[in-house]
């Protein structure tokens, strides 16, 4: 389905505020509008993916970070402007998850400075502050890459110093904005050659549009919690973020496959859904389309006879949220981790790992803290510096293990009085390769270094499906597909799991190396496991194989080759 173009729907502006200048108590109202009008459009977000991978959170750790920012103000009576602005900034940065997050975070600490000791936020205030907070977020990167979230942020700043020297109004400078920053996403492909052939705009950018639209949406008292209707592919359906966003008295989620008897009508079929429940995703393959909603109680059954009338039902699915999210939080204080003591002035290490398996092995090799995430989890900033504040060691060295996590990482360095050094481990492997050079009573720079070096050691393998269709860097790839990334690279399409595994050592030359070790996934059974294992050791009886359980979501094996 193509991407809509809301801002050729904007009605002429029908301001609620005085248009010359807002109080602190207007800016929490349209901060708050601009957390709603994203969650609503969240999975369209999450679906901009450049690689045909399960891992697309930019609008969950989008959404996430700014629901941190809202909880800083959400009970405030504060009716300064300047200091409503500063509360969100702290909430953001504490938030902030991934690299869209991070960014998002310097924009509105940007934004802040700007507001400081105003009472009132008015039209030349709030050209500065989109001019600072451009400033500020190409500032927090080392290497800035147009064609992402920072030009989106760049485009509008210079729409809103375009319309500051026409007009002083609050709202027809936003009106200039929001346009502005659509172009800005749709333009992203042409800055961006991997966007370009991978059809898509750039999520971050469009995340950001969201955010901005939701204001002038809120102001013009237009609807921000009915999503702009879209359709993912099947495979690109993923249920597991929808627990991230679990809200208050929707008990069940429920999720049904069937076949329309006529043609869809999307608009018609979400806004039906809105009057039932949340988190509504909808995905499509070959003619069938699968429906996941949350719901009260009392409402379970009504998206399942509603879609009954729409056509044939061939599956239904319902769970209760409530003893799932209870039978999780059981098994996560069950489980115990035989982390490494850490004495005053010894390095201590925290690792990030995406599954109990991988954390098993991290604790084995000398880590002091685990932090769960991964793909499609990122931990925010605030999670990252919870985990060694009680550490008795002022030394600390963080494995982000994953490239999306590394920007939030090196937030928490300006956050805390103690040492930190963040060692920026890319991928599992890369973060075990690390963990081999840590020498806990040696000089830490010294150690950091060290691990930096180790992190060209080893090889990555991953194996996971296709979530969509789509040809970049020369490999076609169908929905549904077997597929290996090699060091981060999509790299080969494979009719199985076993043959992408074969596959991906073959052009890694895994022949060349001595130890290649196989992480499993979830999903992966141990016979299954075991079977590819086995014909891994056939094809390469010189080298070292080994077989880890890892327990990592979306992957079927992360391999690493060293």
């Amino acid at each position: 389905m193509a991407d809509p173009q809301p801002t050729d729907q904007h009605s002429p502006l029908k301001s609620r505020y005085p248009t010359d200048r807002i109080n602190g108590q207007d800016l929490k109202k349209m901060v708050e509008a601009s957390l709603t009008w994203l969650r609503t459009n969240q999975q369209m977000v999450n679906s901009l993916n450049v690689f045909p991978v399960p891992d697309g959170d930019t609008g969950t750790n989008m959404v996430l970070t700014m629901q941190s920012a809202w909880n800083e103000i959400a009970n405030s009576a504060e009716r300064n402007a300047g200091k409503i602005a500063h509360a969100v900034a702290q909430g953001a940065l504490m938030g902030a998850r991934g690299n869209s997050g991070v960014i998002l975070s310097q924009l509105w600490r940007g934004f802040a400075r700007a507001v400081d000791n105003h009472e009132m936020l008015d039209g030349p205030t709030l050209v500065k502050a989109f001019s600072m907070a451009r400033d500020t977020a190409y500032k927090g990167v080392v290497r800035p890459v147009e064609g992402t979230i920072l030009t989106v942020a760049k485009d509008s700043a210079s729409a809103a110093e375009e319309a500051g020297q026409a007009t002083i109004s609050l709202y027809e400078i936003f009106q200039q904005i929001v346009p502005a920053a659509d172009r800005s996403v749709q333009r992203t492909p042409d800055l961006l050659p991997v966007l370009k052939e991978a059809g898509v705009v750039d999520s971050g950018g469009k995340g950001l549009y969201f955010l901005l639209e939701g204001v002038l949406r809120h102001v013009q008292g237009l609807p921000i919690d009915t999503p702009l209707a879209s359709v993912k592919p099947l495979a690109a359906l993923d249920l597991e973020d929808t627990m991230e966003t679990i809200e208050p008295g929707q008990d069940y989620e429920v999720v049904v496959d069937f076949r329309p008897v006529k043609p869809l009508d999307l608009e018609l079929f979400y806004a039906n859904l809105e009057s039932m429940g949340t988190s509504i995703q909808v995905g499509e393959g070959e003619g069938m389309y699968r429906m996941h909603i949350h719901v009260p109680t009392e409402k379970r059954y009504e998206p399942i006879d509603y879609i009954m009338g729409l056509g044939t039902i061939t599956k239904v699915a319902m769970e209760n949220l409530v003893a799932q999210m209870e039978e999780i939080e059981s098994k996560a204080g069950q489980v115990k981790l035989n982390l490494a003591p850490v004495e005053p002035g010894q390095i201590a290490v925290v690792a990030v790992a995406p599954g109990l398996g991988i954390a098993r092995v991290f604790a084995s090799l000398g880590v002091a803290a685990v932090i769960e995430g991964g793909q499609t989890m990122n931990p925010s900033t605030q999670e990252i510096l919870k985990s060694f504040e009680n550490l008795p060691t002022d030394n600390v060295i963080i494995l982000p293990n994953n490239k999306n996590i590394i920007l939030a990482a090196q937030q928490v360095t300006s956050l805390t009085v103690k040492n930190v050094r963040i060692v920026p481990s890319r991928t599992v492997p890369q973060g075990l390769s690390a963990m081999m050079r840590l020498a806990p009573a040696a000089d830490l720079d010294q150690v950091a270094e060290e691990m930096r070096q180790a992190l060209d050691d080893v090889e990555t393998g991953e194996i996971t499906v296709a979530t969509r269709s789509v040809e970049i860097d020369g490999v076609a790839v169908t929905e549904g597909q077997v597929i290996g990334l090699h060091n981060g690279k999509l790299v080969l399409s494979a009719a199985s799991v076993e043959e992408a595994v074969l596959k991906l050592l073959e052009h890694a030359h895994a022949n060349h190396f001595e130890l290649i070790t196989l992480f499993s996934g979830a999903e992966v059974s141990k016979s299954e496991a075991n079977q590819i294992i086995d014909v891994v050791r056939s094809a390469y009886p010189e080298q070292e194989i080994e077989l880890q359980e890892g327990g990592q979501p979306h992957y079927h094996f992360i391999i690493s080759i060293e």
